[in-house]
């Protein structure tokens, strides 16, 4: 059997090195590309399904494997061939002049030598290959990195969406992803988040989905720029955030040394400012968890200063009293305050100031209607104190305070709940300590004894 050396293929093997490098490929990979899809080529054109004897052989010779050798054994037949597997004794011992009939020999041919038309093949098929093995390969590298911060160049606008360059692929930020008022030119620079990595059928690339109007963008800043964040000593709970407004972060942390607040703010507000700068100036407040749904909400109503919150766990709704001078910080720029406050709370927030509600008080239809709003409560403190004070005899001497006119079931249970059981009683306690009283606060305790020396006439005449 003869062999016929092959031409070293000038220039080609450089170009791979290259393409590989470019592309952040594996060399052997794209060269096996390279061989499959010569011997499929190859194959077609000799009409073989299937090669099961291996007629075929694509190699790359040499030490540095600089050359590229194609060939395929062929049988030696006496006269015409009539087979592309077939060559004629005559021809055969050109190559070898030991040739005989009956027996094989292997043809070897440069890739440049091919015909025109299996060339065009063999090109198409290693191309699409090689764009598919790039494409798995970036979305294996990328898929990795779902959820995590990254930075790339705005590069041009596709209708309402952001091209990003992020180095070896193009990322997309959908306008529900941007934050609203943020202009850029070609080549700004950006942090983003990347949310989403997915292969699409019609794409030739992976499609990187970018967001900088997530709540984990905000929580992925925060580890960047908080060191106790990252070292996962201040534990972030929860994010709300309405972009380009305000948001809200919800910390924690376990160490009752740490301020999980003040480590935030970091000194002057140095470290919040930072982020703040890269939000373009959004609002950040940072809000400390608590288990108890009053003191949570208290805190995240912030920048306003409650007087009192008062919820009903069953009805998921919450009632926040605030200084008349406070409603708007309460409510927000359009509203934006209070509905991240509901958001991360679950509780259906309805904010009114000491005045208002101090008005509602003394109205029956609206003493009515807070009645129902804390109705759960009410009967959750009826229960408790039918549980603590049952077998006690009530004293038939003694006022009950619902002979005082304006005084609604809700607060009674309160009062009751809290050990004052008659008119006689309260009349003995201060505004202080009433206000000491769960679920009554300084407001609510100045109410109760202005309702009482109203009637306080008409409890002597009794």
């Amino acid at each position: 059997m003869a062999t016929k050396q092959a031409t070293k293929e000038i220039g080609l093997f450089e170009a791979i090195q290259q393409f590989c490098q470019d592309k952040s490929l594996d060399r052997e990979l794209v060269l096996g590309v390279i061989r499959d899809s010569l011997l499929t080529a190859y194959r077609k054109k000799l009409g073989l399904e299937v090669d099961t004897e291996e007629r075929c052989q694509v190699d790359f010779g040499g030490d540095n494997k600089n050359e590229i050798v194609v060939s395929v054994l062929k049988d030696i037949v006496e006269g015409e061939v009539a087979s592309p597997l077939e060559i004629s004794l005559a021809e055969a011992t050109k190559i070898e002049p030991s040739a005989a009939v009956g027996s094989q020999i292997r043809i070897y041919e440069k890739p440049q030598d091919l015909s025109r038309v299996l060339s065009s093949q063999a090109k198409q098929m290693v191309f699409q290959r090689l764009r598919d093995m790039e494409k798995d390969l970036l979305y294996q590298e990328y898929k990795s990195k779902e959820g995590e911060l990254t930075h790339g160049y705005f590069q041009r606008w596709k209708k309402d969406a952001m091209s990003i360059d992020l180095g070896k692929v193009e990322g997309i930020m959908l306008k529900k992803d941007q934050n609203p008022g943020e202009k850029y030119r070609q080549g700004d620079r950006l942090k983003a988040i990347i949310s989403k990595v997915e292969i699409r059928p019609r794409e030739p690339m992976p499609v990187i989905t970018l967001s900088r109007a997530s709540g984990d963008f905000v929580k992925k800043l925060f580890e960047m720029e908080i060191p106790e964040v990252y070292d996962g000593i201040v534990e972030i709970r929860d994010v709300a955030r309405i972009p380009s407004f305000r948001t809200k972060v919800v910390v924690y942390t376990s160490k009752s040394d740490v301020d999980p607040v003040g480590a935030c703010v970091g000194m002057k507000g140095v470290r919040i400012q930072a982020i703040v700068r890269e939000l373009g100036n959004e609002r950040i407040d940072i809000v400390l968890h608590s288990e108890e749904p009053s003191v949570f909400i208290a805190n995240a109503i912030s920048p306003a200063k409650p007087v009192e919150v008062h919820v009903d766990r069953k009805r998921g709704d919450a009632l926040v009293i605030v200084p008349d001078e406070s409603l708007s910080l309460a409510i927000g720029i359009n509203g934006s305050n209070v509905k991240l406050v509901s958001q991360l709370s679950g509780y259906k927030i309805d904010i009114k100031t000491v005045s208002q509600y101090n008005q509602e008080l003394a109205s029956p239809e609206a003493r009515e209607k807070l009645d129902r709003l804390f109705n759960a409560q009410q009967e959750a403190m009826e229960e408790a104190e039918d549980e603590s004070f049952s077998g006690e005899e009530e004293d038939d001497d003694l006022t009950p305070l619902s002979e005082i006119p304006g005084l609604t079931p809700r607060i009674i249970g309160l009062l009751e709940a809290g050990g004052v059981k008659n008119v006689e009683a309260l009349l003995d306690f201060s505004p202080e300590e009433l206000s000491a009283i769960s679920g009554i606060g300084r407001t609510t305790a100045d109410q109760i004894l202005r309702l009482l020396r109203e009637s306080i006439e008409w409890v002597e005449e009794g």
